[in-house]
């Protein structure tokens, strides 16, 4: 019995060492914008850009998982190198108005990095119209 006891407080006591260490060293993505307003654009103008710049503001390298996006009409480019404390990276939105019917859009990109299970949201937006 004793044994048994022992041996569930160890194996309590690692849990808790485990989840201290990695708290100890973890990264921080911090965005300087999380949105971005295209305006009024003409649907087919051509494809629209726009760049999120970040910083790993913690003390461990961060690292994106993975980006998802919110239509077919918008590509994703970011760099598959972990970003180094005090680093900085960007993440590149192509947005292809001539994809969609004319009007307002609002897209969404979930990031998944090593910082947390927290998902970093970042989006675009504007009004696409046909040209009279």
């Amino acid at each position: 019995m004793k044994r048994a006891l022992l041996f569930l407080c160890l194996i309590l006591l690692g849990g808790h060492a485990e989840v201290m260490a990695q708290n100890d060293g973890s990264a921080k993505m911090v965005f300087e914008r999380i949105s971005h307003d295209f305006g009024d654009v003409q649907r087919k103008g051509g494809d629209l850009i726009a760049m999120f710049r970040f910083v790993n503001e913690g003390d461990a390298p961060l690292v994106i998982k993975k980006v998802h996006k919110s239509c077919s009409c918008t590509t994703v480019g970011y760099s598959r190198r972990p970003v180094m404390p005090g680093q900085s990276g960007e993440i590149k939105v192509k947005y292809e108005p001539h994809k969609i019917e004319p009007g307002k859009f609002h897209k969404v990109i979930q990031i998944y990095t090593n910082e947390s299970s927290k998902v970093k949201l970042i989006t675009i937006q504007g009004n696409s119209k046909d040209k009279k």
